[in-house]
């Protein structure tokens, strides 16, 4: 897949001088009365990131605004079914789990998630925020016990052309930038960001599942990137199945 390699960076580079502007703010909506669209929720251990291993609940969103070529999830695609949350915080209070990841589909696309997380937060839980990368990290920033995994899009994807560079300079330490790593091309891509980036956020490079993950590592020692490159640990365990 062609792609243009001076290019790439350009747009990043610009939203680095623009970091200091004020974050944009979602309206507030009451917590009891939100509903968000939910596709599922259930109890694993994290299989994706620092927190890999780690016994979590997962609390899967609908819908997604991207349409990667090699989603795994694409039963996220739907509508999904309303729930509110105080329903969700039962769930959690059920696991008996410190941990929870709020993926998708793209949970940034509903702004009761940050109401959610607000309120995970309030008792002492620690979320991790998964989003594609196209869309504002901001409004999560301010909120305590939050880890931001956010995604750049590389060829292989098809959906390079959505990532949205301005989010990178606001990542903290502690925070994620994850690569999903099909072919060369993707390396390549991932490599020049990689090279260009300057920030505390974690570097993950992580191979498509189904590809060759030990020629990823190999590209990775060659040219000496400071990056991890992880698996899916949770395929590793179980196969791809849902609601594991």
């Amino acid at each position: 897949m062609d792609f243009d390699p001076a290019t790439v960076y350009e747009e990043f580079s610009g939203a680095v001088r623009q970091r200091n502007r004020p974050a944009r703010r979602l309206m507030w909506v009451e917590p009891e009365c939100a509903l968000v669209r939910i596709i599922e929720v259930f109890h694993s251990v994290q299989g994706e990131g620092p927190l890999t291993g780690v016994r979590t609940t997962f609390i899967r969103t609908a819908r997604c605004n991207l349409r990667c070529a090699w989603c795994d999830t694409v039963y996220s695609f739907g509508p999904g079914r309303e729930r509110s949350i105080p329903s969700l915080l039962r769930d959690v209070t059920r696991h008996r789990t410190r941990y929870v990841c709020l993926t998708g589909g793209e949970p940034l696309l509903q702004r009761e998630s940050v109401d959610l997380v607000r309120r995970l937060s309030d008792r002492g839980i620690t979320t991790v925020v998964e989003t594609g990368g196209s869309l504002d990290v901001s409004p999560y920033l301010e909120l305590p016990r939050v880890v931001l995994s956010v995604d750049v899009k590389c060829p292989s994807s098809r959906m390079q052309s959505k990532n949205r560079w301005a989010n990178l300079p606001l990542l903290r330490p502690g925070d994620v930038i994850k690569f999903v790593v099909g072919d060369r091309t993707d390396y390549l891509y991932a490599k020049r960001v990689v090279r260009k980036y300057s920030g505390p956020a974690t570097l993950v490079f992580q191979p498509v599942w189904g590809t060759e993950a030990g020629r990823l590592a190999d590209w990775v020692l060659a040219d000496h990137l400071d990056v991890r490159v992880m698996l899916q640990e949770h395929k590793v365990l179980w196969g791809e199945v849902r609601g594991r």
